[in-house]
């Protein structure tokens, strides 16, 4: 049995713990039984958002009319060239991952699966690792519904999805997530015919405002099927064959030679063998740990998507890099403390969000007013032609902090840092109207958005001056 100093099994965000532990010579295992640099490299964030540049570039030319720019023909895409530049690029990048740990001594890569066979013993290719310090980071995947007829068909996750080099006339998305609308408009701008079959609302975690929004501005380019229910699903001669029911109660029929399944994601922890240990998961599937992002294993720890705490590659990266520093380096034995987590949602039109949704505060019985601008409120907004899209600020009445923003519209996951970075030093709302911002630049619907919060505060403020000089 090899005794390592540290194990990392997964490589995306495990590699916070792998290349730093080996800097302080340790001797370290990485295992990975897929491309190394994890799912956000190799199959998630940085080729989709390869993808969808090109398609709102696309997207752009489309819409040129309106700004009284003639384009006949609109393009044509070199759609096989697009994704194989998409993926030699990525590959590299893995490449040159695998290449910096084959030059390191103090790492030893694993390039296969890893499974538990007792609380600190893994089986690796036939080989058994054991180490004092063991981080689990193995991600998630592509969740598959349970749709009859499914199984037996060529459908495309995401995965596939970023890989395809044939661009489908016609295709069907399952999903209506970040995911499914990400993907579905890269595709449905670079001209596939794009029907997404709902279940219930688009991106049920974001604020419901902003949903309505996103859906109102996205039923307009690409067709919509809402509460629309999956029954069957074949495939023949090419072509998918997809029976669904919605409100009516009555079955319907859609066709197309592509079919798109983006409705969720899974944990892999259910690869690792963990019924061989006493490292707890719950019936998702997620490794329960505490707020240290321990497990019940001493010297077991686990992040990322595998616990679900968040599912982004910056929390996950903020999670390696807590749990280095406090196991490895000076940092005080403390708890996690996640800052203001922000997430964005590279559709068209782009989505962002800080801190809490109007319908969360409603839940919580929080006293908050809310400043909400339109881009057409503003001077850039005027430049651009915007007809739809706005900032939304919500404030805690007493305090004045920011306790949540929230962006639909151009440049989205840009004009929401600076929100971020005022949630992150609990800054309020005298700190955002307290600036200057440049003009016309497009952050003046923060602004904006911030002087309408203040009007509401002003009103909310006046009619509880009202009730208390009643009830004297």
């Amino acid at each position: 049995m090899k005794k390592y100093d540290v194990i990392v099994i997964g490589s995306g965000g495990g590699s916070k713990i792998t290349s730093p532990a080996a800097r302080l010579g340790l001797k370290v295992a990485c295992i990975e039984r897929s491309a190394l640099g994890g799912t956000c490299l190799n199959r998630g964030c940085i080729p989709s958002k390869m993808l969808i540049h090109p398609a709102d570039v696309a997207t752009a030319i489309k819409d040129a009319g309106k700004f009284d720019i003639a384009v006949n023909p609109f393009f044509e895409v070199n759609f096989p060239n697009l994704v194989q530049r998409i993926s030699q690029t990525v590959d590299k990048d893995s490449s040159s991952i695998a290449a910096g740990y084959a030059r390191n001594p103090n790492i030893d890569f694993y390039p296969h699966e890893a499974k538990f066979v007792a609380n600190k013993i893994i089986e690796v290719n036939g080989e058994q690792l054991t180490s004092d310090k063991i981080f689990i980071a193995v991600g998630a995947r592509p969740h598959i519904p349970s749709i009859e007829g499914l199984a037996n068909t060529p459908y495309m996750t995401s995965t596939e999805a970023l890989r395809n080099t044939d661009l489908p006339q016609k295709m069907i998305v399952i999903g209506a997530g970040y995911i499914a609308v990400e993907l579905g408009h890269a595709y449905g701008a670079l001209g596939t015919e794009v029907h997404f079959l709902v279940r219930s609302r688009f991106l049920r975690h974001e604020d419901s405002e902003v949903a309505a929004e996103f859906t109102k501005a996205f039923s307009e380019r690409y067709n919509v099927h809402m509460q629309a229910v999956p029954q069957r699903v074949q495939y023949a001669n090419g072509q998918f064959s997809l029976i669904y029911q919605n409100q009516d109660g009555q079955p319907h029929n859609i066709t197309a030679d592509a079919l798109l399944v983006a409705t969720s994601i899974t944990s892999n922890t259910d690869s690792l063998n963990l019924e061989s240990t006493d490292i707890a998961v719950d019936d998702k599937g997620l490794i329960q740990v505490n707020d240290r992002l321990e497990t019940n294993v001493a010297g077991v720890y686990a992040m990322g998507d595998c616990v679900g705490n968040y599912y982004f590659r910056h929390t996950v990266n903020f999670e390696g890099e807590y749990l280095f520093h406090r196991v490895f380096g000076n940092a005080p034995d403390e708890a996690i403390q996640y800052p203001p987590v922000p997430h964005a949602v590279f559709s068209y039109p782009q989505i962002a969000g800080v801190g809490k949704t109007e319908d969360e505060l409603k839940q919580e019985g929080i006293d908050y007013v809310v400043g909400l601008n339109h881009y057409r409120q503003s001077g850039m907004g005027m430049a651009l032609l915007s007809d739809y899209g706005f900032c939304k600020i919500l404030i805690e009445r007493n305090t004045r902090k920011i306790l949540g923003a929230h962006i639909v519209g151009d440049e989205a996951s840009n004009m929401i840092h600076m929100l971020i970075a005022f949630m992150n030093k609990e800054g309020t709302l005298d700190d955002l109207l307290n600036m200057i911002y440049i003009h016309p630049a497009l952050p003046e619907i923060v602004r904006n958005a911030a002087r309408k919060a203040e009007i509401n505060w002003l009103e909310v403020e006046k009619q509880e001056t009202k009730k208390q000089e009643v009830k004297k």
